[in-house]
């Protein structure tokens, strides 16, 4: 009797699970050490509150937790576009080991925000005073760290109830969609004043917003072609 190999699922994969479960007691003790902190960063968000002196202050205290949260945030994007590419082809999960592309995926995502960053750094530098580019910057990376904890829930549901490629795909939109409305919420508090201002507002933000997204689906979909020419 010949064995048939079982094929590589990422809910029987115990690294994976290993991963959720750090992401989970990170959350967990981000929460219990700065949810004051963030639950005030959130309000400041929406209702567009100007940063004060001891809002600064406490940003310094509690940016190791706010690293601590981009980093859940690319490791758990990192597992989408893993358990993505699984469920689209799932022959090149099997020939390329699952831990260096969820390394790979995880490190992309790190790098794509950390060149945002750079960008609304310069451009903020450039063209805007100072105060404007650290509160745009504090607005983006707000929206990042609740990312993080909202992407949590529905990667489980990615993983363990098997859902299909389509319907990750409408999620996944559905967040993005989201995400950016809430980055064009801010633009329009900062930036509005007229109706040529919002024209040119939308081409700034298409160039900035949408467009690196399109570039960062086709960036991993060259490394994937080249993992499989080298392996």
């Amino acid at each position: 009797m010949m064995n048939i190999p079982i094929p590589y699922t990422p809910k029987a994969d115990d690294g994976i699970v290993i991963v959720l479960l750090c992401c989970f007691f990170l959350s967990a003790y981000v929460l219990s050490k700065a949810k004051r902190f963030l639950w005030q960063q959130g309000n400041n968000f929406i209702l567009h509150k100007k940063r004060t002196s001891i809002f600064f202050s406490s940003i310094t205290t509690n940016v190791h937790y706010l690293l601590l949260l981009v980093l859940q945030a690319c490791i758990l994007v990192g597992v989408c576009f893993f358990n993505y590419f699984d469920h689209t082809n799932p022959l090149f999960v099997q020939r390329v080991h699952p831990y260096l592309l969820l390394g790979i995926y995880t490190g992309v995502c790190l790098v794509y925000i950390i060149l945002k960053w750079l960008i609304y750094s310069l451009l903020g530098w450039v063209f805007l005073e100072k105060w404007v580019t650290e509160m745009c910057l504090e607005s983006y990376f707000t929206i990042i760290y609740y990312l993080g904890f909202v992407l949590f829930p529905f990667v489980l549901f990615f993983i363990y109830f098997d859902l299909s490629a389509d319907i990750m795909v409408v999620i996944g939109f559905g967040l993005i969609v989201s995400a950016k409305l809430l980055v064009f919420y801010k633009w329009i508090k900062f930036f509005f004043s007229n109706i040529y201002g919002l024209l040119l507002l939308i081409l700034y933000f298409c160039a900035l917003e949408i467009v690196p997204y399109f570039i960062y689906y086709q960036v991993l979909t060259k490394i994937n072609r080249l993992l499989l020419l080298k392996i």
